[in-house]
């Protein structure tokens, strides 16, 4: 009897020892090495940080600022996303002397906030970027104007306690002071992630819009999106690409698979294919937390 106990305690031992060896190594998954300088990944649902890496350095971020200029016009009191805007000289002229991406919005045509919203995150237009700041900044010019929106964009910022993160533009194209990390912007993509229409626009792959022309006519703009992990990547469901000669390749994501949603960023890779790398590696190893 004795020795049949024994061995009884043995075998449990041995069962329990596997299990726990099972769940130590489950625990101690190596992170992802990625090239970009910067990352980050959390929980969306919990908020809990899964992946760091350089997550609070400040950098140049490119178009992934127009995260925040959604998020703005978002949450304009008395917002009605059906308004029109009628597209300025100024706004073409600005992207001919940037050398901008375009939404290739035409002067003279009226064009609503949501499609000027869809301009903005799909196929990443500044010049979209320009007349929402135009229209939701407050002054009795154009400069003012922008100037209050881009301070409306800061004290987005401050409010949601992003110390790191300044911007100094509507579109990410910066005048020497526009920066973030990856953790803030993964903090302003979530914040943003909230509202259903951003939701929308984000995961949203191509787009035909009817627009009104300035003769009272109608066109179709047509845009594609620039994120492509929307087709690449099960359940990916967002946000945006960045780039330029100071942000590199930036990409702030989301992908939801069952109930987890992972959301992070990646600032500063060296091209496109590392940058889609590193994202896949992130989205992979947040899943597997």
């Amino acid at each position: 009897m004795r020795r049949a106990v024994t061995v009884a305690v043995t075998t449990s031992a041995v069962l329990a020892g596997g299990l726990f060896a099972g769940q130590a190594h489950a625990a101690t998954r190596p992170a992802p090495s990625i090239t970009a300088p910067g990352g980050f990944v959390m929980n969306n649902g919990t908020g809990a940080t899964l992946f760091g890496k350089a997550a609070d350095t400040r950098r140049s971020t490119g178009s992934t600022t127009k995260i925040m200029t959604a998020k703005v016009v978002l949450a304009q009191r008395g917002l009605n996303l059906d308004t029109k805007v009628t597209i300025d000289k100024a706004y073409s002229d600005y992207i001919v002397a940037k050398n901008a991406s375009s939404a290739r919005l035409i002067v003279g045509d009226k064009v609503t906030v949501r499609q000027l919203l869809y301009g903005l995150m799909l196929p990443s237009g500044c010049d979209a970027a320009y007349a929402l700041a135009d229209k939701f900044g407050t002054g009795t010019t154009r400069a003012a104007r922008v100037k209050s929106f881009i301070g409306k964009m800061n004290d987005e910022a401050r409010r949601m306690g992003l110390t790191n993160t300044r911007f100094d533009s509507f579109d990410g194209i910066s005048n020497g002071s526009n920066y973030s990390t990856p953790r803030d912007l993964t903090k302003i993509a979530s914040s943003a992630m909230k509202n259903s229409t951003f939701r929308a626009i984000v995961k949203t792959k191509s787009t035909s819009q009817k627009v009104t022309t300035k003769s009272g006519g109608y066109r179709y703009m047509a845009w594609s999106n620039t994120n492509k992990l929307l087709s690449t990547y099960s359940g990916a469901i967002g946000v945006k690409t960045g780039s330029g000669p100071q942000a590199k390749y930036c990409l702030v994501f989301a992908a939801t698979r069952g109930n987890k949603t992972v959301i992070g960023a990646v600032l500063g890779a060296p091209n496109e294919a590392n940058r889609a790398a590193d994202v896949k590696k992130l989205l992979d190893y947040g899943f597997a937390k």
